[in-house]
């Protein structure tokens, strides 16, 4: 072969090689835009999301508290107690449970921005403002 010829041939080879490195490219892309398409249909949340969010939580019953006390002079043990469970707004209810020697009560409550239409109790009282403010019942 002569250096034409040789050159050619080199030429050729080059050019099959490079013909096979953009089928490559062109394949690894597709793979590529798949999975961005993917990853788009998962996308982070958006500033609409977060306030849909914000406002389910708000709606939330997070906020709660038990108040532990004994109902009965001769009772021990502070079996009986009230439980506060109220959403951001204080929006919820509270619960108490009287534990007396041969019989339990438990009665419930619904609370409305924080107050009831219901007489609460010193110990129902005490949960809610628990549970309002975070801070721990007794």
């Amino acid at each position: 072969m002569s250096d034409p010829q040789t050159l050619a041939v080199a030429a050729l080879a080059v050019a099959g090689l490079a013909l096979l490195v953009a089928l490559l490219v062109v394949v690894v892309l597709t793979r590529v835009r798949g999975q961005l398409r993917l990853l788009e249909g998962q996308r982070p949340v958006g500033a609409g999301d977060l306030a849909a969010l914000r406002a389910d939580i708000a709606q939330a019953l997070r906020h709660v508290a038990v108040v532990r006390y004994d109902a009965f002079g001769d009772m021990g043990g502070r079996l009986s107690f009230s439980a506060a469970v109220v959403d951001d707004r204080g929006d919820g209810l509270v619960f108490s449970s009287i534990h007396a020697r041969g019989e339990s009560r438990t009665y419930a409550k619904g609370i409305v921005g924080g107050g009831s239409d219901a007489t609460l109790t010193p110990e129902e009282q005490q949960a809610l403002a628990a549970a309002r403010t975070g801070s721990q019942g007794a």
